[in-house]
């Protein structure tokens, strides 16, 4: 059992993404894009959106169990929160170079700034306190996502 709990650790953190000294939560993001990359090159639409349901699932028992591991709240080294709620930035999206970057650079600036009612929805205690802000962050990343896709695309193909 300790062995499971080591592992599930591990994974929180991002496989040691986590405890990097300059933003750990942009490091562990990093490991959403192949996430996405999967989910957007494997399933249409509504595989997409089940499959970052499904992990934004996931991440609240491995996020609760890591939380209670380091005796602190929402501990920096925690990323699993990132990670797996990343894929919703990308639903419906084209696997192109710069529709990556572009979700993975709004999808952390909407982290950052905790808009509302992710920055009240926060103080939820344990997993789910730490992955609901990550959820709205990655649905306000998605709409941005679109629309700028959508005039970028307009602009450069009419």
């Amino acid at each position: 059992m300790e062995r499971l709990r080591k592992l599930i650790v591990w994974t929180a953190t991002g496989f040691g993404l986590g405890c990097s000294p300059f933003a750990p939560g942009t490091a562990g993001c990093l490991l959403g894009v192949p996430l996405a990359w999967l989910s957007n090159s494997t399933f249409g639409v509504p595989g997409q959106i089940a499959l970052a349901v499904a992990l934004s699932v996931l991440a609240v028992p491995i996020c609760d169990l890591a939380e209670r591991s380091f005796a602190r709240k929402d501990d920096h080294r925690i990323v699993a929160d990132e990670f797996l709620t990343f894929p919703i930035s990308m639903i419906g999206l084209p696997l192109t170079p710069w529709v990556v970057g572009m979700a993975f650079v709004s999808n952390r600036c909407f982290d950052i700034l905790k808009l509302p009612p992710a920055r009240g929805l926060q103080r939820l205690p344990g997993g789910l306190g730490i992955t609901i802000d990550d959820v709205f962050a990655a649905l306000y990343s998605l709409a941005c996502n679109h629309l700028a896709y959508r005039l970028i695309s307009r602009c450069l193909f009419s």
